[in-house]
């Protein structure tokens, strides 16, 4: 598998091409400008992709800003945990409490429950649900590939915030030991904001979740 990254957006956020035999996978779409989605869109094109999915790891309004300009262009699901639908089905007055205008989102998401060995196209992933920054949070752990897709759950020496709609930090740092900690030391971790990180590296340096 290989894995892009484009930081978009007025926050900073990555947004992950992921491919691998011809495919692809969008994982948290957060661009706003044209310019920011046309780098995602013209490699598709270019390497004649086929794009498989959207997938989510929550629905902050960050992580999600790019989902319109991407279903205008590709007729594609999109997968989202469904323990909690309160972030997903107020998208625009989220958008609204941080200056963005934008219509609610018309699609209805295909639910993404933790599992493993979920399968998606040549994809597959450990699905594991780790709350507290978001209710509907989960991770995409592939073993294979010695990666995992954390979104706002754990930082280069940073976790997720916790002053959000039900974000608590007990259950963000339970999520933190329990479902990403247990990881291999060595395996990689792509986060949501800024860069990548090990699980070995912040087990040991992470000022607000340390090993124990």
């Amino acid at each position: 598998m290989q894995i892009s990254c484009y930081t978009v957006g007025p926050f900073a956020e990555n947004t992950y091409l992921l491919t691998q035999n011809e495919e692809a996978l969008v994982i948290d779409p957060g661009f706003t400008e044209d310019e920011e989605y046309h780098k995602i869109k013209s490699k598709i094109g270019d390497e004649n992709l086929e794009l498989k999915a959207i997938v989510l790891t929550h629905a902050h309004v960050d992580h999600v800003l790019g989902l319109h300009k991407i279903l205008n262009d590709f007729e594609v699901p999109v997968f989202l945990n469904d323990q909690d639908r309160y972030l997903w089905d107020n998208f625009a007055s989220q958008a609204a409490m941080f200056g963005f205008q934008v219509q609610g989102l018309d699609v209805d998401p295909e639910p993404l429950r933790a599992q493993e060995s979920w399968q998606i196209g040549a994809f597959s992933f450990d699905v594991r649900y780790t709350p507290g920054h978001a209710p509907d949070h989960v991770s995409l752990y592939s073993e294979e590939d010695g990666m995992v897709i954390g979104g706002d759950v754990l930082f280069r020496e940073g976790i997720g915030r916790t002053d959000l709609y039900k974000g608590d930090f007990s259950v963000l740092e339970t999520s933190i030991r329990e479902k990403l900690y247990t990881l291999p030391e060595e395996t990689t971790v792509y986060p949501g904001h800024g860069p990548s990180t090990t699980i070995g590296h912040e087990k040991k340096s992470n000022p607000f979740v340390k090993e124990k």
